[in-house]
């Protein structure tokens, strides 16, 4: 994936942050048996995405045109078929 620069953008590592972080808050208050802040941190997970596609909105994320998957490849002819 590397090599496609898939997730290299400020919006995916944004997003991937924020979700870290709310992931992180749920867990503690999971164990603190604290069921309105895991409720909060699932709260910050749904928020990443929301940054995530705004920050992509705003320019910030990779374009479909970009994407190697995204690109359609001529497709060759069968072999053997001569025309």
């Amino acid at each position: 994936m590397a090599g496609s620069s898939h997730g290299h953008t400020p919006a995916a590592w944004t997003g991937v942050i924020i979700a870290i972080i709310g992931f992180t808050v749920a867990g503690a208050f999971m164990v603190m048996a604290e069921p309105l802040g895991f409720w909060a941190g699932m709260a910050i997970v749904a928020l990443s995405g929301v940054v995530g596609l705004a920050m992509r909105a705003a320019g910030l994320g990779q374009s479909k045109d970009v994407h190697p998957v995204h690109q359609v490849a001529a497709t060759p002819e069968p072999a053997g078929a001569e025309g």
